[in-house]
């Protein structure tokens, strides 16, 4: 900010920096419970873009979609009304992993929701770079943008995405840039640096557009999205309107593509040594899956449309660093993109991070109050982990203002908890992804009852109305009535029903059976049921779906119950978070050095710690004990 006049621009009671999928989120949500709120887009034609694919969801992603819709969050909602695809996927395997898929709209997803933000209350919009924060000691009082204006306010939200001293690398051509040729944020950086954040240089990539007319999709495998279209907003649940309007295509690579790869190997940054930066291991780019599965004869491709008014197509599961040239070529040997011609070219970009051990549970940092950080910030890929911590980032940000305690999700509430705990408690080395496997808890967390889970916490918060609130119980009620109604109904042996159940490869029965009794077959679905039993009821998809689950796996259910009642006790056992852990004998110096620095504030977090072991935490609850049990709270 030197030899720039400043001026001051007017108060808030949150600014949130940065308008991608976290910032809109975080801004929504301050908004939304009251707070006067500012947000930074650093080119207002970037808010809610898609630098990478044009999708929302995917794997344990759709659940998160699902949870920030549950808690009153936009992104489902965006997806929803822009959506070119929508498709379940892992329909073959159990609901634990079942997950929503849309192929959105680009251009009319960052529209939606540049509108959105534009017409909500309470919240401003700004086209500026922010290059300092400013402090009144430890604690947040404004921010400064590149014109010189100053903004006062008492909580900040970080929700820079990839724009943090960026860096555009695409073989031996590397320059200072953000995503999609926009500007970088190369200012705020060192303002963090200056406050004692610790920061971390990560990376990822993104494939090339290439033009449709130069793609033939006629060889390639057509992949359809669902007959019946599963929503992602709960709000949408029952409508009947909703419609697949194209189709997304798989291709593979092959053995001279990887022999294209492997001659230039020496041409790539990442083996070069040119990208410093550390890369998402489950994204990785197209030459960095040659090389670690050398044992492959090919890749899939998809071949995915960016929008309905655009001929740009996005060729996922080939990103790269490699030079222009030699991504042409390595192209050309695909299948169906014998004479592709790009549009856009893969890159790969490099940015600054934060190490989230230094924030809190509610995303706050723990050395510096009303400063929060948000989505790849906090080094995270995807739009929907971004979102997901935008949406508790903005929350605590709004509440800590208004002066209301801070929210924190478990992890076994949501996979947002999952997320957040694991980034605070564990740390990262490399872009953090959500899988359903980090969830220890995946059959309570399924997708399917993300509103059971949240949407009481929304509604208190205060960002679910009454009546979605009303609409929901009402909801629950019909569940219970229905499951009920299967537990107490009975179904007589007669033989047009065994004959039925012979069909489905399932046992016939010779006394009366309760229809809850033959719905926990594996092999008999309530649709099923339907065929052969008398006065089943005319319900929705939703009640159906939730009756089924919670039947089929009553007795999984119960146990994974079991096992979170187990957990909280470790969680109710509070530690202080100034506690001197070196005085504590017993303790190994790894596990005072990991419990120093993290400061976890429960039993249950600390044995969550890489470095701390069950017998460092045996010593801790002794010592608990032996203080008298101080710290134990006791919790529902």
């Amino acid at each position: 900010m030197e030899n720039i006049t400043t001026y001051e621009a007017g108060e808030y009671q949150v600014a949130v920096i940065g308008a991608g999928h976290a910032g809109i989120e975080a801004a929504l949500a301050s908004a939304r419970l009251g707070c006067r709120t500012i947000m930074f887009a650093i080119n207002m034609d970037s808010i809610g873009n898609m630098p990478c694919n044009p999708s929302i969801g995917g794997t344990a992603k759709g659940h998160l979609v699902r949870e920030i819709d549950a808690l009153g969050g936009e992104m489902g909602k965006a997806a929803d009304k822009t959506f070119l695809q929508l498709r379940m996927l892992n329909l073959g395997k159990g609901p634990a992993v079942h997950s929503l898929r849309a192929q959105v709209d680009r251009r009319a997803y960052g529209t939606l929701m540049k509108h959105t933000v534009e017409l909500q209350e309470n919240l401003d919009v700004r086209q500026a770079e922010v290059c300092e924060i400013l402090f009144d000691g430890n604690k947040v009082c404004g921010v400064a943008v590149h014109t010189g204006a100053i903004y006062r306010c008492k909580a900040v939200v970080i929700a820079s995405g990839t724009y943090l001293k960026s860096r555009i690398i695409m073989g031996e051509v590397n320059y200072s840039g953000g995503p999609d040729g926009m500007f970088p944020a190369n200012s705020l950086s060192e303002c963090l640096k200056n406050k004692g954040i610790e920061l971390m240089r990560f990376k990822t990539g993104t494939p090339a557009r290439v033009h449709k007319a130069s793609v033939d999709t006629s060889v390639m495998e057509p992949q359809g999205g669902d007959e019946e279209i599963v929503p992602f907003s709960f709000e949408n649940e029952g409508r009947e309107d909703f419609e697949n309007k194209v189709n997304c295509y798989l291709t593979y690579t092959g053995h001279e593509t990887h022999e294209i790869i492997r001659a230039n190997l020496h041409r790539s940054p990442i083996y070069s040594g040119r990208i410093k930066g550390i890369g998402p291991r489950y994204c990785p780019s197209i030459e960095d899956k040659v090389v670690r599965f050398s044992d492959k004869d090919r890749h899939q491709l998809f071949i995915e449309p960016m929008g309905m008014d655009t001929e740009e197509m996005y060729v996922q599961g080939m990103s790269s660093s490699l030079p222009e040239e030699v991504q042409i070529k390595m192209m050309r040997t695909v299948k169906g993109l014998e004479n592709v011609r790009i549009m856009r070219a893969a890159y790969a970009i490099e940015y600054d991070c934060v190490n989230p051990l230094q924030l809190h549970h509610t995303l706050e940092f723990k050395e510096i109050s009303g400063l929060y950080g948000a989505g790849q910030f906090n080094g995270t890929s995807g739009y929907e982990e971004a979102a997901a911590q935008g949406l508790v980032a903005g929350i605590n940000a709004a509440r800590k203002v208004l002066g209301k305690e801070q929210i924190t999700i478990g992890r076994d509430k949501a996979y947002i908890g999952t997320l957040i705990d694991d980034l605070v408690t564990k740390g990262t080395q490399e872009p953090y992804r959500m899988m359903t496997s980090r969830s220890e808890y995946r059959l309570i967390l399924r997708q399917d009852n993300a509103d059971e889970r949240l949407t009481p916490l929304g509604h208190e918060i205060g960002l679910i109305s009454d009546e979605r609130y009303e609409k929901f119980l009402n909801k629950q009620e019909e569940i219970q009535r229905e499951i009920a109604r299967l537990e107490k109904n009975v179904l007589a042996p007669t033989e047009a029903v065994n004959d039925y159940l012979v069909l489905k490869n399932s046992v016939p029965i010779k006394t009366g059976i309760k229809y809850a009794e033959l719905l926990r077959r594996p092999e008999i679905t309530y649709k099923n049921l339907q065929a052969i039993c008398p006065e089943m009821p005319h319900i929705g998809r939703e009640i159906i779906e939730q009756a089924e689950i919670r039947i089929k796996y009553e007795g999984y259910i119960r146990r994974q119950y079991s096992q979170i009642a187990q957990f909280k006790k470790l969680e109710n056992k509070k530690l202080d978070e100034n506690m001197d852990y070196t005085s504590i004998l017993g303790l190994r110096i790894e596990a005072r050095q990991k419990l120093a620095k993290i400061k976890p504030v429960s039993i249950g977090q600390a044995s969550r710690i890489s470095g701390v072991s069950p017998s460092d935490i045996a010593v801790l609850l002794i010592y608990l004990e032996q203080r008298g049990g101080k710290n134990e709270r006791q919790t529902d």
